[in-house]
C-alpha cells in the first residue's frame, strides 16, 4: 500500500476519533472529563486536518472519487457512536496510543513533509495518552478494551506489510505498560486500504454530518454566509 493510503487511513481515522470523543463532552462522568472529552475531541479534529493537508505533498488523495460511507477508512470500532465511557476510555487509552505509535514511525521517517507537520501532534497526544492512563486505571470492562486492542493490532496491518507490526505492538505495549491480549486474527479478511478485517461503515448521521461539511468547505464565501 502506498504512503498516501496510510495517511488517508490516518486522517479518517483521526477525524472519526475526534468526532467520538466531542460526542461525550457532556456525557463524561465528571465535569473534568466532559472537558477533556471537548478538548481532544478539537485536538484531533485538528489533527486530521493536518494529515489530510498531508496528501498533496505525498502525491495526492486516494479516495479522490470515492463518496459514500465506506470510503471512510476509519476503524470498525469508530464505525457508530459508544453508548459506554468504557468504549471512550479503550479508544483513549489503547486505539489512540496505537495511532500516535504509527504517528511517530512516520515522523522519524524520511519524508520530510511527515517529519517538519507531526511534531506539534505527537506533543499533543501526550495529553491524550495521560488522560487515558488515568481512566483505564480506574478499571476497564475488559469486552471494549478487548476491542480496542483487537482494532489497534489490525491499523498495524499483517507482518511483512507496510509497517513493522511487531515494533508497533511492542511500543503500545510499552506505553499502555499492559501486554496486547492473545487475539486471532484472520488476515485473510484485512482490508489493506481500511487497515481492518469487519466490514461495515460509519453511521448514517455521522456520514451525512462529514458530506454537509465537505458542501460548505466548497462552498462561495458569500453562499456560506447566507446558509
Amino acid at each position: 500500500m502506498s504512503l498516501p493510503d496510510l495517511v488517508l487511513s490516518l486522517a479518517d481515522s483521526k477525524q472519526m476519533l475526534g468526532l467520538r470523543y466531542a460526542e461525550w463532552a457532556t456525557r463524561a462522568p465528571t465535569l473534568e472529563a466532559d472537558i477533556a472529552a471537548a478538548a481532544m475531541g478539537l485536538d484531533e479534529l485538528g489533527h486530521s486536518r493536518v494529515l489530510y493537508g498531508c496528501l498533496e505533498p505525498l502525491g495526492g488523495n486516494p479516495r479522490a472519487g470515492e463518496g459514500d460511507a465506506s470510503s471512510y477508512r476509519a476503524a470498525a470500532y469508530l464505525d457508530q457512536p459508544w453508548t459506554s465511557y468504557a468504549e471512550f476510555v479503550a479508544a483513549n487509552a489503547i486505539l489512540d496510543s496505537a495511532y500516535t505509535a504509527v504517528l511517530q514511525a512516520l515522523a522519524e521517517g524520511e519524508v520530510e513533509v511527515l517529519q517538519t507537520r507531526l511534531r506539534k501532534m505527537l506533543q499533543e497526544e501526550r495529553y491524550h495518552f495521560l488522560h487515558g492512563r488515568s481512566w483505564r486505571r480506574e478499571g476497564l470492562d475488559p469486552e471494549p478494551e478487548a476491542r480496542a486492542w483487537r482494532e489497534a493490532l489490525e491499523f498495524f496491518g499483517p507482518p511483512g506489510g507496510d509497517l513493522d507490526p511487531a515494533a508497533l505492538r511492542a511500543a503500545l505495549e510499552e506505553k499502555v505498560e499492559a501486554p496486547a491480549p492473545a487475539l486471532e486474527i484472520d488476515w485473510s479478511k484485512w482490508d489493506p486500504l481500511r487497515r481492518r478485517t469487519r466490514p461495515g461503515a460509519i453511521d448514517e448521521a455521522t456520514f451525512a454530518m462529514l458530506r454537509g461539511l465537505e458542501e460548505r468547505r466548497f462552498m462561495p464565501a458569500g453562499a456560506a454566509r447566507q446558509s
